[in-house]
Protein backbone atom coordinates (compact mmCIF):
# COMPACT_ATOMS: atom_id res chain seq x y z
CA UNK A 1 0.00 0.00 0.00
CA UNK A 2 1.18 3.48 -0.80
CA UNK A 3 1.18 6.81 0.94
CA UNK A 4 0.50 10.04 -0.95
CA UNK A 5 0.68 13.72 -0.26
CA UNK A 6 -3.03 14.53 -0.17
CA UNK A 7 -2.65 17.73 -2.18
CA UNK A 8 -0.70 15.96 -4.93
CA UNK A 9 -3.15 13.07 -5.10
CA UNK A 10 -6.21 15.30 -5.35
CA UNK A 11 -4.54 17.42 -8.03
CA UNK A 12 -3.80 14.31 -10.09
CA UNK A 13 -7.37 13.07 -9.66
CA UNK A 14 -8.66 16.47 -10.76
CA UNK A 15 -6.51 16.27 -13.88
CA UNK A 16 -7.77 12.75 -14.57
CA UNK A 17 -11.40 13.91 -14.44
CA UNK A 18 -10.71 16.84 -16.76
CA UNK A 19 -9.28 14.38 -19.27
CA UNK A 20 -12.35 12.19 -18.98
CA UNK A 21 -14.54 15.22 -19.67
CA UNK A 22 -12.48 15.95 -22.77
CA UNK A 23 -12.98 12.36 -23.92
CA UNK A 24 -16.73 12.75 -23.49
CA UNK A 25 -16.49 15.81 -25.73
CA UNK A 26 -14.96 13.61 -28.43
CA UNK A 27 -18.03 11.38 -28.33
CA UNK A 28 -20.29 14.39 -28.82
CA UNK A 29 -18.56 15.00 -32.15
CA UNK A 30 -18.93 11.37 -33.23
CA UNK A 31 -21.59 9.93 -35.53
CA UNK A 32 -24.39 8.75 -33.23
CA UNK A 33 -24.88 5.60 -35.30
CA UNK A 34 -21.33 4.61 -34.39
CA UNK A 35 -22.05 5.20 -30.71
CA UNK A 36 -24.95 2.74 -30.67
CA UNK A 37 -23.23 0.08 -32.76
CA UNK A 38 -22.75 -3.27 -31.01
CA UNK A 39 -19.93 -5.40 -32.52
CA UNK A 40 -21.71 -8.51 -31.23
CA UNK A 41 -24.41 -9.53 -28.77
CA UNK A 42 -21.65 -10.07 -26.20
CA UNK A 43 -20.03 -6.64 -26.69
CA UNK A 44 -21.36 -3.27 -25.60
CA UNK A 45 -21.80 -0.22 -27.78
CA UNK A 46 -20.16 3.05 -26.71
CA UNK A 47 -23.43 4.37 -25.31
CA UNK A 48 -23.87 1.19 -23.25
CA UNK A 49 -20.36 1.64 -21.89
CA UNK A 50 -21.13 5.21 -20.85
CA UNK A 51 -24.44 4.24 -19.25
CA UNK A 52 -22.57 1.59 -17.28
CA UNK A 53 -20.32 4.36 -15.96
CA UNK A 54 -23.33 6.55 -15.22
CA UNK A 55 -24.84 3.76 -13.14
CA UNK A 56 -21.72 3.58 -10.99
CA UNK A 57 -21.73 7.35 -10.62
CA UNK A 58 -25.34 7.30 -9.43
CA UNK A 59 -24.20 5.13 -6.54
CA UNK A 60 -20.78 6.50 -5.65
CA UNK A 61 -21.20 10.25 -6.06
CA UNK A 62 -24.06 10.61 -3.53
CA UNK A 63 -22.28 8.15 -1.22
CA UNK A 64 -19.14 10.31 -1.30
CA UNK A 65 -21.10 13.46 -0.49
CA UNK A 66 -22.90 11.65 2.32
CA UNK A 67 -19.59 10.53 3.82
CA UNK A 68 -18.34 14.12 3.88
CA UNK A 69 -21.48 15.49 5.54
CA UNK A 70 -22.18 12.78 8.12
CA UNK A 71 -18.87 13.02 9.99
CA UNK A 72 -16.71 15.97 10.91
CA UNK A 73 -13.09 15.54 9.88
CA UNK A 74 -10.13 17.77 9.20
CA UNK A 75 -7.65 17.79 6.36
CA UNK A 76 -4.69 15.46 6.67
CA UNK A 77 -1.52 16.29 4.72
CA UNK A 78 -0.98 12.60 3.95
CA UNK A 79 -3.23 9.86 2.60
CA UNK A 80 -2.45 6.18 2.96
CA UNK A 81 -4.47 3.86 0.75
CA UNK A 82 -6.30 0.97 2.38
CA UNK A 83 -5.82 -2.67 1.45
CA UNK A 84 -9.12 -3.11 -0.41
CA UNK A 85 -9.09 0.36 -1.91
CA UNK A 86 -5.63 -0.09 -3.35
CA UNK A 87 -6.46 -3.60 -4.54
CA UNK A 88 -9.70 -2.61 -6.29
CA UNK A 89 -8.14 0.47 -7.87
CA UNK A 90 -5.10 -1.34 -9.21
CA UNK A 91 -7.25 -4.23 -10.46
CA UNK A 92 -9.44 -1.78 -12.37
CA UNK A 93 -6.86 0.68 -13.68
CA UNK A 94 -5.55 -0.05 -17.21
CA UNK A 95 -1.94 -1.19 -17.35
CA UNK A 96 -1.27 0.85 -20.49
CA UNK A 97 -2.90 3.60 -22.54
CA UNK A 98 -3.70 1.42 -25.55
CA UNK A 99 -5.75 -1.54 -24.38
CA UNK A 100 -7.56 -3.22 -21.52
CA UNK A 101 -5.93 -6.60 -21.13
CA UNK A 102 -7.78 -8.23 -18.23
CA UNK A 103 -11.50 -8.71 -18.86
CA UNK A 104 -14.13 -8.33 -16.14
CA UNK A 105 -17.77 -9.34 -16.35
CA UNK A 106 -20.20 -6.63 -15.28
CA UNK A 107 -23.04 -7.38 -12.90
CA UNK A 108 -26.48 -7.56 -14.49
CA UNK A 109 -27.61 -4.46 -12.60
CA UNK A 110 -24.87 -2.49 -14.35
CA UNK A 111 -25.54 -3.79 -17.87
CA UNK A 112 -28.02 -1.99 -20.11
CA UNK A 113 -29.92 -2.57 -23.36
CA UNK A 114 -28.86 -0.67 -26.46
CA UNK A 115 -32.11 1.29 -26.61
CA UNK A 116 -30.58 4.28 -24.86
CA UNK A 117 -30.92 7.95 -25.83
CA UNK A 118 -27.41 9.00 -26.80
CA UNK A 119 -27.65 12.68 -25.83
CA UNK A 120 -29.19 11.87 -22.46
CA UNK A 121 -26.42 9.41 -21.64
CA UNK A 122 -23.66 11.80 -22.77
CA UNK A 123 -25.15 14.72 -20.84
CA UNK A 124 -25.44 12.70 -17.65
CA UNK A 125 -21.86 11.50 -17.94
CA UNK A 126 -20.63 15.08 -18.32
CA UNK A 127 -22.76 16.24 -15.37
CA UNK A 128 -21.34 13.45 -13.25
CA UNK A 129 -17.78 14.51 -14.05
CA UNK A 130 -18.63 18.04 -12.98
CA UNK A 131 -20.03 16.66 -9.72
CA UNK A 132 -16.91 14.55 -9.24
CA UNK A 133 -14.78 17.69 -9.63
CA UNK A 134 -16.88 19.42 -6.97
CA UNK A 135 -16.40 16.44 -4.66
CA UNK A 136 -12.63 16.55 -5.19
CA UNK A 137 -12.68 20.26 -4.30
CA UNK A 138 -14.59 19.52 -1.09
CA UNK A 139 -12.22 16.65 -0.34
CA UNK A 140 -9.41 19.18 0.09
CA UNK A 141 -10.96 20.20 3.41
CA UNK A 142 -11.57 16.78 4.99
CA UNK A 143 -9.54 13.72 5.94
CA UNK A 144 -9.94 11.48 2.89
CA UNK A 145 -8.34 8.64 4.82
CA UNK A 146 -10.75 8.80 7.74
CA UNK A 147 -14.09 9.09 5.92
CA UNK A 148 -15.50 5.84 4.52
CA UNK A 149 -17.69 5.03 1.49
CA UNK A 150 -19.44 1.66 0.92
CA UNK A 151 -18.81 -0.21 -2.32
CA UNK A 152 -21.64 -0.87 -4.76
CA UNK A 153 -21.83 -4.65 -4.33
CA UNK A 154 -22.02 -4.73 -0.53
CA UNK A 155 -22.24 -2.26 2.34
CA UNK A 156 -20.14 -4.65 4.41
CA UNK A 157 -16.99 -3.32 2.75
CA UNK A 158 -16.18 0.38 2.94
CA UNK A 159 -13.32 2.18 1.25
CA UNK A 160 -11.54 5.29 2.40
CA UNK A 161 -12.95 8.33 0.60
CA UNK A 162 -9.64 8.84 -1.18
CA UNK A 163 -9.64 5.26 -2.42
CA UNK A 164 -13.28 5.51 -3.45
CA UNK A 165 -12.45 8.47 -5.70
CA UNK A 166 -9.38 6.69 -7.06
CA UNK A 167 -11.42 3.57 -7.82
CA UNK A 168 -14.25 5.42 -9.56
CA UNK A 169 -11.80 7.28 -11.80
CA UNK A 170 -9.81 4.12 -12.60
CA UNK A 171 -13.09 2.43 -13.58
CA UNK A 172 -13.93 5.31 -15.91
CA UNK A 173 -10.45 5.28 -17.45
CA UNK A 174 -10.74 1.56 -18.10
CA UNK A 175 -14.01 1.86 -19.95
CA UNK A 176 -12.99 5.01 -21.82
CA UNK A 177 -10.16 3.00 -23.37
CA UNK A 178 -12.69 0.30 -24.23
CA UNK A 179 -14.95 2.88 -25.91
CA UNK A 180 -12.07 4.49 -27.81
CA UNK A 181 -10.84 1.15 -29.09
CA UNK A 182 -14.35 0.22 -30.21
CA UNK A 183 -14.60 3.40 -32.28
CA UNK A 184 -11.17 2.74 -33.74
CA UNK A 185 -12.29 -0.76 -34.78
CA UNK A 186 -15.21 0.88 -36.61
CA UNK A 187 -12.84 2.94 -38.72
CA UNK A 188 -13.13 6.20 -36.79
CA UNK A 189 -9.87 8.14 -36.50
CA UNK A 190 -8.96 8.35 -32.82
CA UNK A 191 -5.64 10.19 -33.15
CA UNK A 192 -7.33 13.24 -31.62
CA UNK A 193 -8.95 11.28 -28.82
CA UNK A 194 -7.76 12.96 -25.60
CA UNK A 195 -5.09 11.28 -23.51
CA UNK A 196 -7.08 10.07 -20.52
CA UNK A 197 -4.26 8.93 -18.28
CA UNK A 198 -0.53 9.10 -17.78
CA UNK A 199 1.05 5.89 -16.64
CA UNK A 200 3.25 6.00 -13.53
CA UNK A 201 2.49 9.66 -12.70
CA UNK A 202 1.10 8.91 -9.26
CA UNK A 203 3.36 5.92 -8.82
CA UNK A 204 6.27 8.34 -8.79
CA UNK A 205 4.51 10.53 -6.24
CA UNK A 206 3.58 7.66 -3.94
CA UNK A 207 5.74 6.67 -1.01
CA UNK A 208 5.69 3.04 0.04
CA UNK A 209 4.29 2.84 3.55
Amino acid sequence: MAKYKTEDLLQQLRTDVERLRAAAGFFKQTDKNKLIYMPSSAQWSVVQILEHLNAYGRFYLPAMRKAMTEKVSHKNAWFQSGFWGDYFTKSMKPTNVYEVKSKMKAMKAYSFPNSLHVETVLNEFNEQQEELLRIIELAQHVDIGDLKVPISITKMIKLKLGDSIRFLIAHEQRHMLQARNLLKSLGIATDRFPVIMEMSTMEHQAVLA
